[in-house]
């Protein structure tokens, strides 16, 4: 059982996939948890997991996905490109490992189905890595939205946009990420939306390619209703060089924004509530996403809980996204 597994335990994470950000954020990010340390590597390039390995003190490394499995580890983060969550997801959850994964969940929502009920099935946790919704100040936003505060939702608007040029990064070959921007940031955009909203009615909006070309969309914008009432908003891209990224709540009775928080890493997101006959109130948070998404996660495990960002959150936001990039390709064809 999982729960025996954890109790009073450091988690020894293996982190599966040694690309970018496993080495530019988790890696550094972990090392200011108390409860968490990296123990193995594994990388399709054993030379890239060596080498990753020496560079941040790590035992072991690997080229074999089921000899890193076998390893010294209680958990293991997918952090490799979206085509292999799910081989990867499931080998896991069957050798009892918890686990947090990259989003999205994969690259069909057929494949995150089973996903989910594997990790049911072997008694494992499922986290997904949502890093926005883990931050303080948007935990704040929600809790003023759920306790009425602002009165009844109209909408939320939600922005991120960022230059990335086409590289040989696993991002713009449709058959490793599945698309480009709504697939890579958008989701985060998605689940930002029901995260604050609640679940959702309906979607439609555009994808395309407006600056770059390639093998995936460059820019993608939506709308949804949500179940409960209100509208949202949202746009992604990969072809702005400046941006304001922000988030913006509109309820019957006051309003939210929170500024800096996305793809903004040297501010401090502030933010922002307006409530009627009352003044203007600024709250700021420095702090970095990806240590209080490791503390979060780690705190699940430990307690055998309820991930913050779960499994099936991964699954509805892959959903969304198939029947928004279907409703495009119908309207082209």
């Amino acid at each position: 059982m999982v729960e025996k597994i954890y109790k009073g335990k450091k988690i020894k994470w293996g982190i599966a996939g040694c690309g970018r950000f496993a080495e530019n954020s988790f890696l550094p990010a972990i090392r200011f948890t108390r409860k968490s340390n990296v123990t193995s590597l594994y990388s399709r390039d054993f030379n890239r997991a060596k080498s990753l390995a020496e560079k941040f003190s790590i035992q072991n490394s690997f080229d074999n996905y089921d000899e890193f499995l076998k390893s010294d580890i209680d958990a293991v983060y997918v952090a490799s490109s979206n085509l292999h969550h799910y081989e990867q997801v499931i080998k896991a959850a069957k050798a009892g490992k918890n686990i947090l994964c990259e989003k999205p969940l994969a690259i069909t929502s057929k494949q995150a189905e089973e996903m989910v009920s594997v990790c049911k099935e072997n008694n494992v946790l499922l986290a997904v890595n949502y890093v926005h919704r883990f931050h303080p100040l948007v935990i704040k936003a929600k809790e003023l939205i759920v306790d009425q505060k602002l009165g009844k939702l109209v909408s939320i608007d939600v922005h991120f946009n960022i230059d990335f040029p086409p590289d040989n990064n696993f991002r713009f070959k449709k058959e490793l990420s599945g698309g480009g921007a709504l697939r890579d940031i958008g989701t985060h955009m998605i689940d930002l939306l029901r995260y604050f909203g609640g679940e959702v009615e309906s979607i439609d909006g555009v994808i395309g390619n407006l600056i770059y070309q390639s093998e995936v969309d460059d820019f993608s914008l939506g709308t949804v209703k949500f179940e409960k009432g209100g509208y949202g908003a949202f746009n992604a891209s990969y072809n702005n060089k400046k941006a304001f990224n922000r988030i913006e709540i509109l309820c019957h009775k006051g309003a939210i924004a929170i500024d800096n928080l996305i793809g903004r890493k040297k501010f401090a997101p502030k933010l922002t509530i307006l409530l009627e006959d009352e003044t203007r109130k600024s709250f700021r948070k420095r702090g970095n996403k990806m240590v209080y998404v490791i503390k979060s996660v780690q705190k699940s495990f430990l307690k055998n809980e309820t991930p913050h960002a779960t499994g099936e959150d991964g699954l509805i936001n892959l959903k969304l996204m198939e029947e928004l990039e279907r409703k495009c390709l119908q309207r082209k064809n």
